[in-house]
């Protein structure tokens, strides 16, 4: 769909389930213009909810835009979720999205560089030396997706260690 867009100069939008930089270098190679990440930003500083915590771990309260508690808050200027989804006038909502609570991410001015360079890292682990190169190479087969097994995924992933602390960023 995307190369087919593209054609026409259309861009296309990758929206739902961008949960960390992998995600969005897979949607980019698969021709999306550009990637919403309301799940993925959720927790920073920055985005709407309020803090709490539990057992231990700093969170923040998460709403996503199709979720039931969204389209319930329609604001006098429509900038609740029901005019996105067009269901103003609707009296049976039917949720396209959840409400939750996402681990602190801190700030967005330390997460947004983390996820460039973290598409950066991508792109030379694919051999692409610049992102504007990256459909091309696709296109013409120097990119291309395998499929993996589950035994390579696991292979693939931290393995061997008794425990291990994963952080994202410093």
């Amino acid at each position: 769909v995307s190369q087919f867009a593209r054609k026409f100069g259309v861009p296309t939008v990758a929206d739902g389930g961008i949960g960390n930089i992998g995600h969005i270098a897979k949607a980019l190679s698969l021709g999306a213009s550009c990637v919403m990440m309301g799940g993925l930003l959720a927790g920073t500083t920055e985005s709407p909810g309020e803090y709490f915590f539990l057992d231990g771990k700093r969170l923040k309260k998460y709403r996503g835009m199709g979720s039931l508690d969204a389209m319930e808050k329609n604001d006098s200027d429509n900038s609740g979720s029901q005019a996105r989804y067009f269901s103003e006038s609707d009296t049976v909502k039917v949720a396209q999205g959840v409400t939750g609570a996402v681990v602190d991410k801190g700030s967005i001015k330390q997460f947004v560089p983390y996820l460039i360079t973290g598409l950066q890292h991508s792109l030379q682990d694919m051999g692409v030396p610049h992102l504007s190169q990256l459909w091309e190479m696709v296109d013409d087969g120097r990119v291309r997706f395998e499929r993996r097994s589950a035994a390579a995924q696991i292979e693939g992933g931290v393995h061997g260690l008794f425990s291990f602390e994963k952080r994202l960023y410093k």
